[in-house]
């Protein structure tokens, strides 16, 4: 299966942000195109704390302090270098906002959606452990 084969699965096979937590994501190949409406839609629903705005994914979080606000981003910033898929990140004193889209391909794909998940997990364990 090539990249744009993978990014094009079929959406509703994978419509639980568990699954999509144990994918990575996969780099963009020269002939991938955003996911469709139906696509996205259908992926929208495994990330119910994530808005669509424009062809971006975003979420805000509020933290206790400061402090904490920016552990989670230096977290989200190691994730995303692993990942090889990197958010645009916005800090205001205890409010991180997360932007995810792939630059490359002018919208939304599969890795956005993958990231989000594994963000959100990310997020539950954190307050798991406060």
């Amino acid at each position: 299966m090539n990249t744009q084969q993978s990014q094009q699965v079929v959406a509703a096979d994978y419509d639980d942000g568990d699954c999509l937590y144990f994918e990575d994501c996969v780099p963009p190949g020269p002939h991938d195109q955003p996911l469709t409406w139906r696509q996205v839609e259908t992926l929208l629903r495994s990330a119910p704390d994530w808005s669509l705005e424009g062809v971006a994914l975003e979420r805000v979080m509020a933290f206790k302090s400061f402090r904490e606000a920016m552990a989670f981003v230096n977290r989200v910033a190691d994730l995303a270098e692993a990942q090889g898929h990197h958010p645009d990140i916005s800090v205001s004193y205890r409010t991180v906002r997360l932007s995810l889209t792939t630059h490359k391909i002018g919208g939304l794909s599969r890795n956005d959606f993958i990231l989000a998940a594994k963000i959100d997990r990310m997020a539950a364990e954190g307050v798991r452990r406060s």
